[in-house]
């Protein structure tokens, strides 16, 4: 069952790029050994976007953006933290967005969704179970 996902930046500069996240943007993360940091954020989700009339961006491309709930609270307080903003925030339609830099020459969207996602739910233990029982009983 896949229960996450884990996305990569390339950087010319990892050390730095890996700082910024933790310093600048506060991500928590685990040192899983020699400076190799993992940020491990509690939600994520994923889109599949169409190529705009000119082919672009190429099939295959991806892509990472960060999102909040509040983005003007968000963008003032990572400028107090020294955050390099490279537009004003804009309405696009499916949100509020700006995009910064991350040294090595990343540069990341920042976005307020104006859609909803479906309220996760835990199942209890004892659901659980009844839903494996079920399930088995189904084949």
């Amino acid at each position: 069952m896949i229960r996450g996902l884990h996305g990569l930046f390339f950087s010319s500069d990892p050390e730095a790029s890996r700082a910024f996240l933790r310093d600048q943007l506060e991500l928590p993360c685990t040192d899983v050994g020699e400076g190799w940091l993992i940020f491990d954020l509690k939600q994520a989700d994923v889109g599949v976007h169409p190529l705009d009339e000119a082919g672009r961006p190429e099939p295959g491309t991806h892509d990472v953006s960060f999102w909040c709930d509040d983005i003007h609270g968000t963008v003032k307080k990572l400028r107090a933290r020294g955050v390099r903003f490279t537009q004003e925030v804009e309405d696009r339609g499916y949100g509020y967005v700006t995009f910064f830099t991350i040294p090595g020459g990343i540069e990341v969207q920042l976005y307020e969704p104006k859609y909803t996602l479906r309220k996760r739910t835990r199942r209890s233990p004892k659901r659980r179970k009844a839903a494996a029982k079920k399930k088995r009983s189904r084949r």
